[in-house]
């Protein structure tokens, strides 16, 4: 049995509670209030270790009875002998203000292909710029809310100001984190527990490439890469499930989340002078596959997806840096007189012709969460540039 102590308490208890409340498809955002008066108090028993499934089973009866009592969910929710409450809502502002959940706790999931990330909380790594940002911008696009968690914190809390502007309400929220940094990604879980109770779908986008020569990279640039790239997935999987599963026991084992880590198409076939970046995508197939059969326990599905070159982005169109114009001033590419010309030679290796666009990959990000008899898989987005067998 899993237990824990009251050690961090508002780490672990907020993610019970928010799938206590899960319908099916989405759960309520939960979050932590200092100093008001909850509605319904739940009992934390003793000063040792809890057994958790006894604690939810005990915590979703009341809950339960609750709202049959009142045809309506609680306003807010506190432990006995804590200052603390829950405010609950089908948003973050609604959470906030403890005015009433605008849900009717009897309703049915809307399981549509439209409202598949509708109200879902997910978080995205290294979501501040680049391709991160535009997941991040498709997510709130597709009526979710999202967590911009990224080593860059100003460019995250100016992404999350835009969005927010943009929407009139709170759909987005930034966090300083670290993914190779073990406190650093513990410290920014906790933030979630605190701010929505936790996810529905973590994205560990977060990644760095550096290419060379096996033969000329330095061990720090190799060890770099696979730093971020690699064991920063392990560190951000490692927490997020602890939560996830949290989720799952709250919800009576029904909850059903995500893990999907943006792999790459150089994790699928090896890169020529680029073997720093393809064995940590490779090595993050490898871990996903595994995680993947460890964590269905918990009802957590693990997945990788794998895109092809995404051109527009500033890895490869930067004018000063990027690499067409590398590959340019390298004559990589035969008889490419301009950047054009080379940004048309690896358009021309891709049967569809183009590069990967973030468009592309949120498709397959929101397939794999609407998928709900699939785990373990490396989803390619190549444009038919990779095909399995």
């Amino acid at each position: 049995m899993t237990q824990m102590t009251k050690e961090s308490v508002k780490s672990w208890v907020p993610p019970i509670i928010r799938g206590m409340t899960s319908d099916g498809e989405t759960a309520l955002v939960v979050t932590v209030l200092e100093d008001v008066q909850a509605e319904l108090q739940l009992p934390l028993h003793g000063a040792g270790p809890f057994e958790i499934e006894e604690l939810a089973a005990s915590w979703r009866t009341r809950y339960s009875r609750f709202c049959a009592e009142h045809a309506r969910y609680p306003r807010t929710i506190g432990l006995e002998g804590t200052s603390w409450s829950m405010g609950l809502g089908i948003s973050y502002d609604e959470a906030v203000r403890t005015s009433g959940v605008s849900k009717d706790p009897a309703a049915r999931a809307d399981n549509s292909r439209g409202a598949i990330m509708k109200r879902k909380v997910s978080l995205v790594t290294g979501g501040a710029q680049g391709f991160g940002e535009g997941i991040v911008r498709s997510l709130v696009a597709e009526g979710g809310y999202v967590y911009i968690a990224d080593l860059n914190a100003e460019g995250a809390r100016t992404l999350a100001l835009q969005l927010n502007s943009q929407a009139g309400s709170t759909v987005a929220f930034s966090l300083a984190v670290n993914v190779t940094d073990e406190d650093s990604v513990r410290q920014m879980m906790d933030s979630v527990a605190s701010t929505t109770g936790s996810l529905d779908l973590f994205v560990s986008n977060a990644g760095v490439l550096k290419a060379g020569s096996v033969k000329e990279m330095s061990l720090a640039d190799f060890q770099f890469v696979t730093s971020v790239d690699y064991t920063g997935f392990f560190l951000c999987t490692k927490f997020a499930a602890r939560q996830l599963a949290l989720q799952n026991i709250g919800s009576d084992h029904a909850y059903m989340t995500d893990i999907v880590a943006i792999s790459s198409k150089s994790g699928l076939e090896g890169s020529n002078k680029n073997g720093a970046y393809a064995g940590a995508k490779f090595g993050t197939i490898g871990l996903t596959q595994s995680f993947a059969l460890e964590l269905v326990t918990d009802n957590i599905k693990v997945n990788a997806i794998c895109p092809g070159n995404f051109l527009d982005g500033p890895l490869w169109s930067d004018p000063e840096r990027g690499l067409f114009v590398q590959y340019l001033r390298a004559g990589k590419v035969p008889g490419a007189n301009t950047v054009a010309d080379v940004r048309r030679a690896y358009e021309s290796k891709v049967p569809l012709n183009r590069g990967c666009r973030t468009e592309d990959v949120v498709r397959a990000l929101c397939y794999i969460v609407e998928q709900k008899y699939e785990t373990g898989q490396a989803v390619p987005v190549t444009g038919g540039q990779v095909m399995l067998n």
